[in-house]
């Protein structure tokens, strides 16, 4: 694991949303338990669970809104694998190398960016900036148990490409006032692959093409929100 990932993951771990994200992937009698921390944590500093569609679970501050912004910062994306993730080279039995782990992780990290980026930039008035202001919106973004089946690594003469051909991911993110650093609101959701649960990630755009739109699937659940509440396309 490269010191970005231990970055990002000792941050998670400080928080306790590791282990309240446990719940998912737990046998049944521990879900009730696991399930509790999760709920805990996710409002540990006042948040209220909240509906959001398209969103498995929501917590905002009572009371808050995004009127006041129309600027956002993004820190930058963090990518964890799933701790069980330990795959062989595609057509080989090695295992991936460290450097080969850390390419798909800041690959998939990369691409979350661009995704909210583009979101927030192409079809809408929103800026995304680097600096802390007044109007504007932090967001901090977090892929947890990135799971990548059959990683591609050998490609000659072209750049190295991943495919996921039964893959997933979660999104942990967390708004906040970037002045004052007051927590806003704070979701957790997971996508597979639309096709079949089987997602392929490459550097040909085709391959490419599921593992955007789940990365734009949630950047546009934002930017609706900021459009709702600064009364744009209401409904």
């Amino acid at each position: 694991m490269q010191e970005q990932e231990k970055l990002g993951m000792n941050i998670l771990r400080r928080s306790g949303l590791v282990a309240a994200l446990a719940w998912t992937l737990v046998p049944a009698a521990a879900v009730a338990d696991a399930k509790s921390d999760f709920e805990a944590t996710m409002s540990h500093d006042g948040l209220e669970k909240i509906s959001v569609k398209g969103i498995a679970v929501a917590y905002a501050k009572p009371g808050a809104t995004l009127a006041g912004y129309s600027r956002v910062q993004i820190e930058p994306v963090q990518v964890a694998f799933r701790k069980d993730w330990d795959p062989t080279k595609t057509g080989s039995q090695f295992k991936l190398t460290a450097e080969d782990r850390e390419n798909i992780r800041t690959g998939v990290a990369t691409l979350v960016h661009e995704e909210f980026v583009k979101a927030l930039e192409s079809k809408s008035s929103y800026k995304v900036v680097n600096t802390a202001g007044a109007d504007v919106l932090r967001v901090r973004i977090n892929i947890l148990n990135l799971y990548v089946n059959a990683p591609d690594t050998q490609s000659p003469g072209r750049s190295r490409t991943y495919t996921v051909s039964a893959g997933e991911m979660s999104m942990f993110a967390e708004l906040f006032d970037s002045e004052s650093g007051e927590p806003l609101a704070r979701i957790v959701d997971r996508r597979e692959g639309r096709s079949s649960g089987m997602m392929q990630i490459s550097g040909k755009v085709e391959n490419t093409g599921q593992a955007r739109d789940i990365a734009s699937s949630w950047a546009r659940i934002l930017r609706d929100g900021l459009d709702r509440a600064h009364g744009i396309g209401k409904k």
